[in-house]
């Protein structure tokens, strides 16, 4: 048996689509791994590694994402400003609360490869904490 050799993706040959998520009552930690495949293009014949393969996501209703356990009070996200005493930490609940997208931001960025090609990316996830986006548009049948 034979191993059929392709020839390695290219740049012109990577096709991208939009897709819409309702968060809606879904869990952050399964939803966040089904927006990071899309982002990845890990479902695509000619995904490639090295290559940002990946489609744009567009998810709304980020507000009405669910987690289990006690996350909501016992999770927490820190960071640094720079300068003396500028650590901050907030819990799933507080952020919800100002920043509801983040939530899910935070959470994709997290599952996605660490190198260069993560901040292109994340240029195409864009989420909304209600159900109002002006990609309407893009997800209209043809």
């Amino acid at each position: 048996m034979k191993n059929k050799i392709t020839a390695p993706t290219t740049t012109d040959q990577i096709k991208r689509t939009w897709h819409l998520i309702d968060a809606n009552e879904k869990i952050l930690g399964r939803i966040s791994t089904e927006i990071a495949k899309l982002l990845m293009g890990k479902s695509k014949p000619y995904f490639s590694k090295n290559l940002d393969c990946g489609d744009y996501v567009v998810v709304v209703n980020a507000k009405e994402v669910k987690v289990t356990g006690n996350k909501e009070e016992q999770k927490n996200y820190y960071r640094h400003s720079g300068y003396p005493g500028g650590f901050r930490k907030e819990t799933l609940a507080e952020l919800r609360k100002d920043h509801p997208e983040r939530v899910i931001q935070h959470a994709v960025k997290g599952m996605l490869p660490k190198n260069k090609l993560q901040a292109e990316m994340l240029k195409r996830l864009r989420v909304y904490s209600d159900n109002n986006h002006p990609y309407a548009e893009k997800f209209t049948t043809k």
